[in-house]
């Protein structure tokens, strides 16, 4: 499996931007899904962005469309969460996900994701 660490979370006021990072370790990730999920205080973690192997597909829950935005380099084995116009209700855990797919699922979610990081917390004030 592929070793995911993140970064770059905070604590930042409505409206703000943060960009997470993970860095990717153990493997290549050029064969990966990659992908981000988050997880707010005392409830189930939820599907954010993913971005298939090569990049060429991106995916976003409708709750953070035309806000944030998910990249990959895959000579650097890192991903990108850029994150912007944020609200309280992004405040969570995020965690980088990997995963090598055969097919993309219909509705993608967290058993769709075998390898997660630690997490990386984002706070945001109102």
């Amino acid at each position: 499996q592929v070793q995911l660490v993140e970064s770059g979370g905070g604590l930042v006021q409505t409206g703000g931007s943060l960009r997470l990072s993970c860095a990717a370790s153990g493997r290549s990730i050029d064969s990966y899904a990659m992908g981000w999920f988050r997880q707010p205080p005392g409830m189930e973690p939820e599907f954010v962005a993913a971005i298939s192997w090569s990049g060429g597909k991106t995916y976003y829950a409708d709750s953070v469309k035309g806000r944030f935005t998910i990249s990959r380099d895959n000579a650097k084995n890192t991903v990108v969460l850029q994150m912007n116009s944020l609200k309280p209700e992004d405040t969570a855990v995020y965690y980088c996900v990997a995963e090598i797919w055969g097919v993309v699922p219909a509705h993608i979610g967290s058993g769709d994701f075998g390898s997660w990081g630690q997490g990386t917390q984002v706070t945001v004030s109102s």
